[in-house]
């Protein structure tokens, strides 16, 4: 369990973002975070996804059903899965609202979505 609590450093960091974690499109996104970064309690799973033609990392079994339902969906055209949102961001966002940004061992933490989804429905 306390391994779960040691978050990452800004080494840490730089090396998921230099290997190209949270970027590229379709076939070539990496994302943020795997299912063996860290360790579990629950449930993980990797799927293969037809529309990406590759493997997306699901920390649990509700992130599976949300994944399955939007595989299939005839107008979702790219799914993303643990995007990375801006620290620049998110330390503002935390700030306006008077909460405090995820932060372990002085280091500010990266926040990430479940999903980034992309559909020719504008709506």
């Amino acid at each position: 369990m306390a391994s779960r609590l040691k978050g990452c450093s800004e080494q840490q960091f730089a090396k998921w973002i230099k290997e190209g974690r949270g970027s590229g499109q379709h076939a070539d996104y990496k994302p943020w975070l795997t299912v063996r970064d860290f360790p579990s309690l629950g449930r993980v799973h990797r799927v293969f996804g037809h529309k990406s033609q590759r493997t997306h990392h699901l920390f649990s079994d509700i992130e599976l059903s949300v994944f399955l339902m939007l595989e299939w969906h005839c107008e979702v055209t790219q799914i993303r899965e643990q995007f990375p949102l801006e620290r620049d961001t998110t330390r503002r966002l935390a700030n306006g609202t008077g909460i405090k940004h995820p932060n372990i061992a002085g280091i500010d933490q990266y926040m990430s979505s479940d999903f980034l989804v992309d559909s020719t429905d504008e709506e």
